[in-house]
């Protein structure tokens, strides 16, 4: 049956969106969706070593979200401007792909000025979209020092919805504790709940963990806007899955054990490199890979995730894995169970 955008849309009451994580990190709530036997049970996200056995695999995402989120002012008329860094295009010459906000404001040749002593200032070089801009970086140091200008200007990218301050918990909160590589503009949600406890007791019990990269763009949270799926466009995204994680991975699938993709992040890495006979490849480079139903998935049998927006690409992606009856049954559970939303939210296992 063909699927179209308005089939993953569900009223989602405001109070259940989480504003701050939980207080422990493994304490989150846990929904564990069975789809041989179409159940839903509920527990704590630290319960989740119940279903894994010695030889399984967890594959993690260990991106790092870096402080994309800076304030400046526009030359002469002073105005107060957001500029969101989407991604580096050249380190030499200082070149970004940015969104800017007000961008009605911005216009190609505009300065603007970072820091309450101006130290850092960007020039408009180009338009890119609506929103989007292209800003030449104008830094005298060294391209370290630049970095770390942007690191102490900069703040985390705390999603849209959230609508208070950044609090100083956020820069370690908002991100996983296994994050290595920077480069993502948001945190790949799922692995927030992961505890060094949670993760020392998984190793113990033999669970292994295969890691890869994917650094995380605004593209994956755009709602999409056209009814018929075969329209809409992913932005693409880089991947790197080294040779190390495939050889993990394809180890455990031979030996018939739980394979888990920790977050759409993963899954949508692994499933833009998967070999004919259902392994998985190393890989580095893009992918702007759109998984909806129906999907037939070649590597991971098992997926852990958050709460997704209504019309988001993230729940159709989850709707193809878990089957959209089950899945749509437990959203309308986790509204009546008063589960938390989102990024800050709780947790998902689909076995």
């Amino acid at each position: 049956m063909k699927m179209k955008t308005s089939d993953f849309n569900f009223k989602l009451p405001e109070e259940l969106l989480a504003e701050h994580p939980s207080e422990q990190r493994d304490e989150a709530r846990l929904m564990v969706l069975d789809r041989k036997n179409q159940t839903i049970e509920h527990k704590q996200f630290k319960d989740l070593i119940d279903y894994f056995d010695e030889g399984d695999v967890m594959i993690m995402n260990n991106t790092k979200v870096f402080p994309a989120r800076l304030m400046g002012n526009k030359e002469k008329t002073g105005a107060k401007i957001e500029v969101f860094l989407l991604r580096e295009l050249d380190a030499e010459t200082r070149l970004w792909d940015v969104l800017v906000d007000p961008a009605r404001k911005i216009r190609i040749g505009n300065k603007l000025f970072f820091g309450d002593d101006d130290s850092l200032v960007a020039e408009v070089v180009d338009n890119t979209t609506s929103r989007g801009r292209t800003l030449r970086f104008l830094f005298d140091g060294s391209y370290e020092e630049f970095r770390q200008a942007l690191e102490d200007l900069g703040e985390t990218p705390l999603p849209k919805y959230i609508k208070r301050e950044v609090e100083p918990e956020d820069a370690e909160r908002y991100q996983t504790i296994y994050a290595k590589h920077e480069g993502a503009v948001a945190a790949p949600t799922a692995g927030l709940h992961f505890s060094k406890h949670l993760l020392k007791r998984l190793e113990i019990k033999g669970i292994e963990f295969a890691e890869l990269t994917l650094h995380v763009g605004l593209g994956t949270f755009a709602p999409v806007e056209v009814e018929d799926l075969s329209k809409h466009k992913m932005e693409s995204e880089q991947v790197i899955i080294p040779e190390e994680t495939a050889k993990i991975v394809n180890a455990a699938i031979d030996a018939k054990k739980r394979v888990c993709a920790i977050g759409t992040t993963s899954m949508r890495a692994i499933e833009s490199s998967v070999s004919a006979n259902n392994h998985l490849n190393p890989y580095n480079g893009w992918t702007n890979k759109f998984i909806h139903p129906p999907y037939d998935f070649g590597v991971a049998n098992c997926m852990i995730t958050n709460f997704h927006t209504p019309k988001s690409t993230l729940i159709m992606m989850v709707s193809a894995f878990a089957g959209h009856d089950l899945l749509m049954k437990a959203y309308k559970e986790a509204v009546k169970e008063g589960y938390k939303f989102y990024s800050y939210g709780d947790a998902m296992l689909i076995i």
